[in-house]
């Protein structure tokens, strides 16, 4: 009997039959692939063999009907592939990949294990099914865990099957590079730049372009990246190692560097670190709702210093900690509620207020570093509606943390510019044996 071969589809279900496979890099030729599936049945006898002696019996033996019958020849499968969206549940990602499965959807939301599945469902990661053309699922997979496991729903003929295994993967290093033509996003698709790589560049270099109003057609990208890859094929990106971008002439550069203490972070290739001392905000979306300067207080009915910022958020949004430091308070405290003070390096000190709650396990003497979550906003002691009180004080001398000159993040040591030298290296000899190939093919 044939067997009907599954196709591999786009993202869009309704795309005509592609392949898509890994782009390489652009000064590489084309590479070309073929994919073949097939079944193969042979009888053979071994050399030598003499089968005249052989005695035959007829036997005679009731068979159960095999209620699992396959599927009709003219019910095609293809194998489609979708990239969760923020906001996604099981019935939206069923209808991306073109399929009307009711059994397979109560499965998944009917187990612990599937249940785990769509809680555990991060935006950009894949999720690939074998669907028929009436629109029926013959398998679906979801990874789990921060992609360190799958979990798998197989129909097996009229019984649906489900598993989560551990998964194979291997970590490769890529570097590719793009020019912009009209965006970012569409250089960086064009360049086979998944669009995690794309909002990274943008926040690595966005202290020095506006990626709004800088951007010029021309302006080139390099980026060197770790890529997941599974049975060959790249599933995720890791890690930004080391990226360049040039806008209007100039060139910036950065690239990752691993501290003793294992904490990663981004430095310029002369040794710079890309880190603010301290940020501005211990929110990450917020409004000031008070500054720093005189106010009627809304409670007390009188003028006073306001000596810190007020940030308006809902109950339970996330407060980071603007700096490494050290817990120096945690608890409550009268007109503040629940406070956090934290010490930090240079005699610097931070204080949050009205929080809602504290991190789970932050307690006095613990280290915490810059935009770690400390606690949650709140509308604890004097307060009339959930927000942040925020102080920033030097030497015991409150500031204005929106307007004050905040100290830079220290210089590397001449013992840890060593290090830096050694093991970032590689990563620039890769970007630029990339500009290098790029730019030959340019000339050419």
């Amino acid at each position: 009997m044939p067997t009907a071969k599954p196709r591999i589809l786009a993202d869009n279900p309704e795309m005509p039959t592609r392949l898509h496979l890994p782009r390489k890099l652009m000064f590489i030729g084309p590479i070309a692939a073929t994919l073949s599936l097939g079944v193969m049945t042979a009888l053979a006898t071994a050399p030598g063999q003499h089968l005249g002696d052989i005695s035959v019996r007829e036997v005679v033996e009731n068979l159960a009907v095999n209620t699992n019958a396959p599927l009709p020849l003219d019910d095609d499968a293809f194998v489609r592939l979708v990239r969760i969206r923020s906001g996604d549940s099981i019935s939206s990602l069923l209808e991306r990949l073109g399929a009307s499965d009711d059994e397979i959807r109560k499965t998944i939301t009917g187990s612990e294990e599937g249940q785990a599945a769509v809680r555990g469902m991060r935006a950009g990661e894949p999720v690939t099914a074998t669907v028929t053309s009436s629109g029926r699922i013959l398998s679906l997979d979801i990874l789990m865990n921060a992609g360190a496991e799958r979990y798998s729903v197989i129909r097996d003929g009229n019984l649906v099957r489900e598993s989560v295994q551990q998964r194979s993967t291997d970590t490769a290093i890529q570097v590719r590079g793009g020019t912009i033509q009209s965006s970012l996003f569409a250089a960086t698709d064009e360049a086979g730049l998944s669009d995690d790589v794309a909002m990274k560049l943008a926040e690595l270099f966005g202290t020095e372009i506006d990626f709004h109003t800088d951007l010029r057609k021309g302006d080139k990208f390099s980026v060197v990246f770790e890529s997941v890859t599974e049975s060959g094929v790249e599933i995720s990106t890791g890690q930004i190692l080391a990226a360049e971008f040039i806008n209007k002439g100039k060139r910036y550069a950065v690239v990752l560097f691993r501290e003793k203490g294992g904490r990663e972070s981004y430095y310029t290739p002369d040794g710079r670190s890309l880190r603010q001392a301290f940020l501005r905000s211990p929110l990450e979306f917020s409004r000031v709702t008070s500054g720093f300067a005189m106010r009627f207080h809304p409670i007390r009915k009188m003028w006073r210093q306001h000596k810190g910022v007020d940030f308006g958020a809902p109950t339970g949004t996330a407060v980071k900690a603007t700096s490494d430091g050290t817990v120096e308070f945690v608890g409550e405290q009268r007109g503040y509620g629940n406070v956090i003070k934290l010490r930090h390096r240079n005699d610097i000190s931070t204080l949050y207020a009205h929080l809602n709650g504290f991190a789970k396990g932050l307690r006095k003497g613990e280290s915490v570093e810059q935009g770690e979550i400390i606690g949650y906003v709140g509308q604890t002691g004097w307060a009339t509606g959930p927000h942040l009180h925020y102080e920033f004080r030097a030497s015991d001398e409150p500031l204005d943390p929106m307007s004050a000159d905040l100290p830079t993040a220290q210089p590397l040591s001449k013992e840890e510019m060593a290090r830096f030298d050694a093991q970032v290296s590689p990563s620039l000899a890769r970007l630029a044996t990339l500009n290098r190939a790029t730019a030959l093919v340019s000339n050419k």
